[in-house]
């Protein structure tokens, strides 16, 4: 009898932003000309100070194993980053993980027992659902509106809780949409959530990348006790360029940490030893990368949202940080788009990307048909011809 997979393997599906990025590759090696905006993925080198203490490391011998949580330097390091942002947090909490995805991972196997419910707001990062149906919950989609700037109330959280309610997954700044809850949000959030047993992950990885002149915002710290019902995931993909160093880490409860660490133990081993020194020296070393990057991306918001104000029935609530926008296309939907009828968002982005060579992802894939996610994490030139492209295409 042939190998058949389990029944897991029903659960999950490529994801979509992936698959989207792979097809435009693809087009690119058929000598087409293709204006890529699918990936979250900093068209910035990583800085350079990081890249030398990678070199560093190898040249003292770093590369063996170590410790299947992190090398207590970074540990200690990302638990000093939490208590300068008002958390009190030991290295005992902090679990290096490879990548933020997986730390999400090892948070949702601590947590999630089977049937357990997750509450996750719509529009939500693509592997969301699916890691939380691997671990056995059952992900509850919350819809939000974009008229509220895709963010979640207080009283739909609180008409969304049942007894087999475990988690809210909260996102800010949010992937696709760019929006960041702020402190007032947040903590009428946290209160509704003190009211109830569940408790929350809460995803920051773009922390760092906000505009406006606003500040990073620690979930956990946001009410006395708080911090007792919250895992914090976040990590160095975004914030310095680093998306294939896969460094993450969550912040958690002591317990709660130790049984991530065991779990990596057995899963994974320890991240890779280079990637750590790197990411240390990334979260200690000067932070000016990291600023002019943001203000990089200022720019390149800005331009954007002029494209989009220009481009025919889309429209686009303005993001405050990630490189994100969440386009508005549904006014599109009946219409043939080069040789494609289109009534969906997938429909969209497939016209998109055949006919005018503009990749972006569905939508559907974030839990809102009505819309795409656009990444501005390229260059203006690559920005302003791709929009040119795009315009073409719908005025057509």
């Amino acid at each position: 009898m042939a190998l058949s997979l389990a029944e897991r393997a029903r659960l999950i599906s490529p994801s979509a932003t992936i698959a989207m990025a792979q097809k435009a590759r693809d087009l690119k090696a058929q000598g087409r000309t293709i204006f890529d905006f699918t990936l979250g993925e900093s068209d910035f080198d990583t800085p350079e100070n990081v890249g030398r203490a990678a070199w560093r490391a190898i040249e003292r011998g770093k590369t063996r194993y170590t410790p299947a949580a992190g090398i207590p330097e970074l540990r200690d390091a990302v638990a000093r980053l939490y208590r300068d942002r008002g958390l009190e947090t030991t290295a005992k909490q902090v679990v290096i993980s490879n990548g933020a995805k997986h730390a999400l991972h090892n948070a949702f196997m601590a947590l999630v027992n089977p049937g357990d419910e997750v509450i996750v707001p719509a529009p939500f990062w693509v592997s969301y659902a699916d890691l939380i149906r691997l671990a056995g919950g059952v992900p509850i989609i919350l819809n939000t509106s974009e008229s509220d700037d895709f963010k979640l109330k207080p009283d739909a959280f609180r008409a969304a809780v049942t007894p087999r309610t475990r988690l809210l997954l909260l996102n800010s700044p949010c992937n696709p949409t760019g929006m960041v809850y702020s402190v007032e949000e947040q903590t009428a959030l946290a209160d509704a959530i003190l009211e109830t047993e569940v408790g929350v992950v809460s995803d920051e990885i773009y922390e760092q990348l906000i505009f406006d002149g606003t500040e990073p915002v620690c979930f956990a710290t946001l009410r006395p006790g708080l911090a007792d019902r919250v895992v914090t995931i976040s990590g160095v993909s975004k914030s310095y360029a680093m998306t294939g160093w896969r460094i993450g880490w969550a912040v958690a409860p002591p317990a709660i940490a130790g049984f991530m660490a065991d779990l990596q133990s057995q899963e994974t081993s320890n991240p890779c030893s280079i990637s750590q020194h790197a990411a240390l020296e990334a979260i200690t070393g000067p932070q000016d990368s990291v600023r002019e990057m943001r203000e990089e991306f200022a720019r390149r918001r800005l331009y954007a949202l002029e494209r989009v104000a220009q481009l025919p029935d889309v429209t686009c609530r303005p993001p405050s940080g990630a490189f994100y926008l969440f386009l508005n296309v549904s006014a599109h939907y009946g219409r043939t788009l080069g040789e494609r009828l289109v009534t969906n968002s997938t429909e969209f982005c497939m016209a998109a990307l055949e006919t005018a060579g503009v990749a972006l992802v569905m939508g559907q894939a974030f839990g809102a048909d009505h819309y795409v996610r656009l990444s501005y994490a390229t260059d203006l030139e690559t920005l302003s011809q791709g929009f040119d492209a795009l315009a073409d295409f719908l005025k057509k």
